[in-house]
């Protein structure tokens, strides 16, 4: 996909709409990057101008051990990543190696949906459950979420909008219904995988990829009340002009409830979004 855009938008976007928005997948696919490797880049962003926007490194909770040796130069924030299947025990050995680490701070963990998933609110940190793509699954595994929000963690729903070995790239539809589906449950959610680019675009290998601009303007009309297809009609948009419209007309409180709902996604190369929002003019020069 080209990074050269045809519009730019007329004034910045609200900067708290990205704030923390794009957390670092580094590790994951398609990046892969080593973990040591990983480490130090993103501690070597912290003196980028837009640092600001990016949240904690991810990392697998059965690499904790490698973490705990590697050499750090400075403090370190991260998520515990426990994908869907992952022992639970896996995370309570990660999370016990990782206790009173100097410089290191366990933001919170991710797990996948499973039958006995409410243990993980015994570990008292923000939880996010990655929840299944099937329709009566997702339906019910998101009822469970808005069940136990009383619980004194945050708590939030997880969709996978990239594909996997055994599963394509959600369609439009399917991402729209779990956003309309979230805010009427009044959940929260963060995303992971696939939200590479801002703007919706078919890769080299024919791969249809949904933009972050459309999922925050999807989000953006959900709060209003707009219904699946006109959720996913702003999740597969291509046009720019129409996306930067909706995202700068947002005053600072409406971009606070967009973000109250959408926490963040994951993103393997966090610095290719964060150039496009500002090679499109979305962002202030400087923090």
């Amino acid at each position: 996909m080209s990074t050269r855009f045809a519009v730019r938008a007329e004034r910045p976007a609200e900067r708290d709409l990205f704030a923390r928005l794009v957390d670092d997948a580094a590790v994951f696919p398609p990046g892969l990057a080593p973990l040591d490797r990983a480490v130090a880049e993103h501690l070597a962003r912290q003196d980028h101008p837009h640092a600001d926007l990016v949240g904690p490194l991810l990392v697998p909770a059965s690499a904790a051990g490698d973490l705990v040796e590697l050499e750090r130069p400075g403090p370190l924030r991260v998520g515990l990543i426990a994908r869907p299947g992952t022992p639970h025990q896996v995370v309570v050995d990660a999370l016990a190696t990782l206790q009173d680490v100097r410089d290191l701070e366990v933001t919170g963990v991710e797990i996948g949906w499973s039958p006995d998933w409410e243990e993980a609110l015994a570990w008292d940190l923000p939880l996010s459950v990655e929840v299944p793509r099937e329709t009566t699954a997702r339906t019910r595994a998101l009822a469970q979420l808005r069940e136990a929000q009383g619980e004194s963690v945050r708590l939030q729903a997880k969709f996978r909008t990239g594909s996997t070995p055994h599963q394509p790239v959600p369609t439009a539809e399917e991402l729209a219904s779990f956003i309309r589906d979230c805010l009427d449950l009044d959940l929260s959610f963060k995303l992971t995988g696939g939200l590479h680019h801002v703007l919706a675009h078919t890769t080299e290998d024919g791969e249809e990829q949904h933009g972050l601009l459309g999922v925050l303007a999807a989000t953006r009309f959900a709060i209003d009340g707009g219904d699946v297809d006109e959720l996913a009609s702003l999740v597969c948009s291509r046009d720019p002009a129409a996306l930067l419209d909706i995202i700068t007309r947002m005053s600072d409180a409406e971009a606070s409830v967009v973000r109250g709902f959408f926490t963040a996604y994951g993103c393997c190369g966090v610095l290719d979004p964060i150039g496009e929002l500002d090679e499109l003019g979305l962002l202030t020069a400087t923090r």
